[in-house]
């Protein structure tokens, strides 16, 4: 079992900046891959990033490449998701989430391939 936990999470002006925590307790040698997921108000859940927990293979949606770097710290046991030029298009709960399988890069996009999630923290960005 694994158990994530986002902080983070706030409110910011347009073109500012946050940076999101996921730590991750128990198991945490069984995790793969860590992807960072968002759904914005009356919308549906998408991908944003991900990283593999081994290395810093890394995979960004193409809405928030150039903007956003995902990296880790194994030693905390956690994966954190920088935002940077944050625009309004950003309000979302953003929740983190852990895959134990070794699925391929071009499937890490695919929430349901995740065994774990996170509670969410919510991000507001006004204009």
């Amino acid at each position: 079992q694994v158990t994530l936990v986002e902080s983070g999470g706030g409110s910011v002006q347009a073109g500012g900046l946050l940076t999101l925590s996921c730590a991750a307790t128990g198991r945490t040698f069984q995790i793969y891959t860590v992807g960072w997921f968002r759904q914005p108000p009356g919308k549906e859940r998408e991908f944003v990033a991900a990283i593999k927990w081994s290395d810093n293979t890394a995979y960004y949606a193409d809405s928030v490449k150039d903007r956003f770097t995902i990296s880790r710290d194994n030693a905390k046991h956690t994966v954190y998701l920088q935002m940077n030029s944050l625009t309004p298009e950003d309000t979302a709960v953003y929740y983190c989430a852990a895959d134990q399988n070794p699925v391929p890069l071009n499937r890490w996009i695919r929430g349901r391939e995740y065994d774990y999630w996170g509670q969410g923290t919510q991000v507001t960005v006004s204009s």
